[in-house]
């Protein structure tokens, strides 16, 4: 399988901390993947590594190049959109599209001005004119007008409401993805990503946590819904993880026996939201 991104033994420190902790990764072509972690787990560290925006310890391949080595070339293949779009303020937004078109070959304005038509941005605003809202939408348009083979993103819809957000991911699948693309995600919104990814990646303290296809996931964990009278026995069936929900208890399992478990209650498939939770106490024990 042709890898878009492979890692051994990835290592960022600063001083006596291990930001990234000797990561493996292999990230094939056509995937959409979920990189998911707290607050200083090491996720943007990794990104920068991965971008060519950080030295690191360890092998890193992105696109077949050393992102450290060979940034310029590698930034024609892909593109990022950060948590915080940062464009001049006095620039117009046509400005900024004949700019972009002469900058990057892959990019396209047709696609362009059909992103920004489905906002209330023009190409006569300038950025001064825009809510941070606008100018995100604006950031976004730019790049996903952009023919590459890996986007990553990180936090791309901060700042916008929740109808643009729910628009960017619906055209990100059905106008952006195919299976020469390969998209990289973090984000702390992980219920509205949850339906678009192949692939889950869970960081911990600079280490990955959990890695698996989103169908493995499916698989492998179940969610059971059960009364306090059936509480003693569901726990006998050694959870991952257990909490209370308007008098109801539920457990979380990897690979248990579906059959025995139905017999104490309803079997759900965990969301990602609750598997990262889960997941998270689990490397904290």
């Amino acid at each position: 399988m042709n890898n878009i991104i492979s890692a051994r033994g990835l290592t960022k420190r600063f001083g006596r901390t291990l930001a990234v902790d000797h990561i493996d990764l292999d990230i094939p072509a056509g995937r959409i993947v979920g990189l998911i972690g707290p607050n200083g787990a090491g996720k943007t560290t990794a990104l920068k590594a991965i971008l060519g925006l950080a030295t690191f310890e360890g092998e890193l391949s992105v696109l077949g190049k050393n992102p450290a080595r060979d940034r310029a070339s590698l930034m024609e293949d892909v593109c990022f959109i950060a948590d915080v779009a940062v464009l001049p303020r006095w620039i117009r937004v046509w400005q900024l599209i004949d700019l972009t078109e002469q900058i990057h070959p892959g990019f396209s304005r047709e696609k362009c001005l059909e992103y920004l038509s489905h906002t209330k941005v023009t190409t006569e605003h300038k950025v001064k004119q825009l809510s941070k809202g606008m100018v995100a939408q604006v950031h976004l348009a730019l790049v996903m007008a952009i023919d590459v083979r890996l986007l990553v993103l990180d936090e791309p819809t901060l700042g916008l409401d929740i109808l643009y957000r729910k628009q960017f991911y619906t055209n990100l699948l059905n106008d952006y993805f195919d299976e020469e693309r390969t998209i990289l995600i973090t984000t702390h919104q992980v219920e509205e990503v949850e339906h678009i990814l192949t692939d889950l990646i869970f960081i911990q303290d600079g280490k990955i946590a959990l890695a698996a296809t989103m169908d493995e996931v499916q698989e492998s964990y179940v969610e059971l819904m059960t009364s306090p009278q059936n509480a003693d026995r569901a726990r006998s069936h050694n959870p991952l993880n257990e909490r209370v929900m308007f008098g109801r208890h539920i457990f979380l399992y990897r690979n248990a026996d579906r059959n025995q478990l139905g017999e104490l209650g309803e079997l759900h498939t965990p969301s990602v939201a609750d598997l990262f939770v889960a997941t998270m106490k689990g490397s904290e024990s």
